[in-house]
């Protein structure tokens, strides 16, 4: 059938600089100039052949479509910068967030099964680990100052 990849094809990845700057324009709907004033100005950084020619990966155009549907909406590239530095921020706060979480739970983990097999040979003290406890309800802190 014509369209559907070959066997024993393997699709680029994402990431794959594989689109010349003429193929990105017309994907994106931009103009070639339009690609090079972005790169230009770092809002996107395509790959590059051994001879200097730009090369747009799949994530690239993803990129441009969406700095396209920003200036669209009246948004100055100053503003596409910091919207797009700020979605980069995010990101990667958010990966952390799940690595600290992940780490966490395997802390957790380890302490719970310490605590059990120092229960099972009759050692160690009540768990006094506040990772491990429950907050209690009825506690509360009470911060004061003492006036001079």
């Amino acid at each position: 059938m014509a369209g559907l990849p070959r066997e024993g094809y393997v699709a680029p990845s994402p990431d794959a600089a594989v689109y010349v700057i003429s193929v990105a324009a017309e994907l994106t709907g931009l103009h070639p100039q339009t690609l090079r004033t972005y790169e230009r100005l770092g809002l996107i950084t395509p790959g590059r052949t051994g001879g200097g020619g730009r090369r747009y990966s799949h994530r690239d155009i993803e990129l441009l479509r969406e700095i396209a549907d920003l200036t669209a909406v009246g948004i100055g590239l100053e503003g596409v910068r910091r919207i797009l530095d700020l979605q980069n921020r995010a990101q990667a706060l958010a990966r952390r967030n799940e690595e600290l979480l992940a780490e966490l739970e395997a802390t957790r983990g380890a302490l719970r099964q310490a605590l059990a097999s120092g229960r099972d040979q009759g050692q160690g003290p009540p768990n006094r680990l506040p990772v491990l406890r429950r907050p209690d309800p009825v506690q509360s802190l009470v911060v004061w100052r003492r006036r001079p």
